[in-house]
């Protein structure tokens, strides 16, 4: 125990003496640390004392730099705002002067009008005294006289025109006529096409006899299916070995014969085979209508069509025109627009695409109401085709007056194509319709005696009274008649209006 104690109390002493030994230690250390900091907070005073001395001479430097420059541009300154006040005085000098001699010359001018509204006054009364001597010498009023001096001059006019008429007329048909003839012949001869005058029936032989009661059926049930998925009226008759196709429509005729000629060739006939035949049939049209399309489009060289247009392209085939086939036809203009436009300098690529597109509404008219022009116009625009063409399918027909020399090319082509011998059948009942218009425009004109359409309708030969009428006037006669005509008849080629004149004097010797 005694010896714990004696331990704990010398553990007790020697913390004491530690703890006093390193207050000693500390109290020295940070005498040192303060002294230290001392003489850096010394030294930092001193440069930043420093520091401030070389900022301010700095700044003294730079401003009195400053102020030197400002000086200096001031001063240039004030020298050019001088000099602009000088040239300012200058220029208000001259204006000054300026100023001084438009007043004097205004003084003059003033002068001047009331020296000419004299003038004028004096000519005025010398006019008015000549004008009176004039009426009394001549007996005549001044509106009488003036309305004979029109008069005269009205009649030379016409006179003049009349005969400037003729003389321009002629020199045109000289050199446009035999230049126009030209080239349309030398278009006709590198464009040569078949014309085929197409029916309403078609014919498809047998072969035997025995077959027509097949095709009939019992009860007639294979021609009444015949009849009602083709739309067509079948024909059997006394003709021998042949059947009659009858109907308006050429694609359903079309399909009516080569379903009949798959069925005479596969045997069998009846109501559920007729059907697959048919479908059969309207798929190979429908191919046929897309080659002829294609193949139109590659004779031509007109390329970049919308599938749409060339399908009806195709159905042109099965068209007609007064006798004429349709899609014949438009590659025939597509070719002589195409020609001429090349002789011309003009678009031959419009051309040409107008002109196998011209007829293009033909192909749905009977689907849709309206002119075929109409129907081929839209489905043009429809079909994003270019405004060129749009327009020679709308002026096709004069409907609107061409703006565009492949328009006017376009016409020619389809009057050309139309008018050739044996391209087109006219009934008679049409002809004699349309020589009895002729005349009866003819007829229609104040001189006009008599009128006969001879030639076929080429040529109508006018005769009038020589008493009403004078030599120049015809020419404007024959003018108007042929602007009639254009404007009210529709014809193939051209009509010639030859329009008489004769004076006869007849006496009798007794």
């Amino acid at each position: 125990m005694y010896y714990i104690v004696v331990g704990i109390i010398c553990a007790i002493i020697g913390v004491l003496i530690g703890f006093i030994i390193r207050k000693n230690i500390s109290e020295k250390l940070i005498g040192s640390a303060e002294e230290e900091a001392k003489k850096i907070i010394d030294e930092s005073i001193k440069e930043a004392e420093t520091k401030k001395k070389e900022i301010l001479v700095e700044a003294k430097d730079e401003a009195h730099k400053m102020r030197n420059e400002y000086e200096r541009e001031n001063k240039e300154r004030r020298n050019e705002l001088q000099k602009s006040e000088k040239r300012l005085i200058k220029k208000e000098e001259m204006l000054d002067s300026k100023g001084i001699m438009v007043e004097k010359k205004e003084e003059m001018l003033q002068k001047k009008l009331k020296e000419i509204e004299t003038k004028q006054i004096k000519l005025a009364a010398i006019h008015d005294k000549q004008t009176e001597e004039l009426e009394r010498i001549s007996g005549l009023s001044t509106e009488e006289a003036k309305n004979m001096l029109i008069n005269n001059i009205k009649k030379e006019a016409e006179q003049e025109a009349s005969v400037a008429v003729k003389d321009i007329e002629r020199e045109a048909k000289e050199t446009a006529e035999r230049k126009a003839r030209e080239i349309i012949t030398y278009a006709i001869q590198k464009c040569s096409a078949d014309h085929v005058a197409e029916t309403t029936v078609s014919v498809v032989d047998l072969p035997n006899d025995e077959m027509k009661g097949r095709i009939i059926g019992r009860e007639g049930r294979n021609i009444r299916a015949l009849e009602q998925l083709t739309g067509i009226d079948i024909i059997i008759d006394d003709t021998p070995e042949a059947v009659v196709i009858s109907g308006f429509d050429p694609i359903r005729r079309e399909v009516a014969r080569l379903a009949l000629e798959k069925l005479i060739a596969d045997g069998r006939i009846h109501p559920a085979r007729i059907e697959e035949m048919v479908e059969k049939s309207k798929k190979e049209i429908e191919q046929q209508i897309k080659d002829e399309g294609e193949q139109a489009t590659f004779d031509t060289g007109v390329h970049g069509l919308h599938p749409e247009l060339i399908k009806l392209l195709g159905r042109l085939k099965f068209r007609t025109s007064y006798g004429q086939n349709v899609l014949k036809h438009s590659i025939e203009v597509s070719y002589l627009a195409g020609i001429m436009a090349s002789e011309l300098g003009a678009d031959v690529k419009i051309a040409k695409r107008a002109g196998l597109l011209h007829d293009i509404g033909k192909a749905v008219d009977h689907e849709i109401e309206g002119p075929h022009v109409a129907i081929g116009e839209d489905l043009a625009k429809k079909y994003k085709e270019s405004k060129a063409v749009i327009h020679a399918i709308a002026a096709h027909h004069n409907d609107i007056e061409p703006q565009t020399i492949e328009a006017v090319l376009v016409q020619a082509a389809d009057a050309i194509s139309a008018a050739r011998p044996g391209a087109r059948r006219e009934t008679l009942e049409t002809y004699i319709k349309r020589l009895e218009k002729l005349e009866e425009i003819s007829n229609s004109f104040e001189g006009v005696e008599k009128s006969f359409a001879i030639q076929a309708g080429r040529e109508i030969r006018i005769m009038v009274k020589p008493e009403v009428t004078t030599d120049s006037s015809i020419i404007l006669t024959a003018k108007d008649i042929v602007k009639k005509i254009e404007d009210e008849m529709e014809y193939p080629g051209q009509i010639k209006v030859n329009v008489i004149r004769e004076t006869r004097a007849i006496e009798y010797a007794k």
